[in-house]
């Protein structure tokens, strides 16, 4: 069976919302172009120059709300528009200090009460990916089916936050593409490791309320809480959803 780009998110703002693309130019080494870019710095945070780790952000890990925020990022204006069920659209320059205060004030009602607050915005010229190195998630749909089935409810997708999504896979068979190259339209990825999983995945994204206990159903029914894998792009080139994908030889 033929494999499929079937869908492109990105996420502006690390845990802070995800849009759609129909299509994207990926760099060699780089992650997608301003996925992660910023990030959500809380209160007891201890950054360093550059990239830093997940710990150091607001995230739906932490606070489940955060899950159901949807976002667009407008480049050519560098303006973010976020939106969720319980909060008014917000329109904001996330690199500007009016933007920052604008943010922190709409989010603020968002945050779990006994958490590190948030207190600015970052970036560091680079993706903020869960990953040390600028990574690339792909994700199989079939898998997505699978476990779904397994729970006997549409886990949807947004609750993974992946860039990419295939389709033709049999379930599971992303994890036996580690260590190979794949080409997706005009781009070529190396895959490198499974991602393993945290509490945001168990969360409702149109509701941000955990509904389902993903962490477990993996763990019951495959004996790991690995879902997608990661990614580099070792081959500059624009992807589109609908794209063949295959396994370079």
């Amino acid at each position: 069976m033929e494999w499929r780009l079937t869908h492109i998110f990105r996420h502006p703002i690390k845990a802070h919302g995800r849009e759609a693309l129909d299509h994207v130019s990926l760099s060699e080494g780089r992650c997608l172009p301003f996925d992660r870019h910023w990030a959500v710095a809380h209160e007891a945070a201890t950054l360093m120059p550059g990239w830093n780790a997940c710990m150091n952000f607001t995230r739906g890990a932490k606070t489940p709300t955060l899950q159901a925020i949807d976002a667009q990022f407008d480049e050519a204006a560098g303006q973010i528009t976020l939106t969720h069920p319980l909060c008014p659209p917000l329109t904001f320059a996330p690199e500007t200090p009016q933007g920052q205060a604008d943010f922190l004030n709409w989010v603020a009602p968002l945050m779990a009460g006994g958490r590190a607050q948030p207190v600015k915005l970052v970036s560091a010229g680079r993706g903020m990916t869960d990953t040390d190195f600028e990574s690339i998630s792909i994700l199989n749909m079939a898998s997505n089916r699978a476990l779904g089935q397994r729970l006997g409810l549409d886990l949807g997708l947004d609750r993974w936050r992946a860039n990419l999504w295939l389709d033709g896979l049999a379930p599971w068979e992303e994890f036996e593409l580690v260590g190979k190259d794949l080409q997706i339209g005009e781009a070529r990825l190396k895959v490198i490791e499974p991602i393993g999983r945290c509490r945001a995945t168990m969360v409702d994204c149109a509701t941000g309320r955990i509904d389902v206990n993903t962490l477990d159903a993996l763990e019951d029914g495959y004996g790991h809480t690995n879902f997608g894998v990661y990614a580099v792009v070792t081959q500059s080139g624009t992807v589109r959803a609908g794209d063949v994908a295959q396994v370079m030889a």
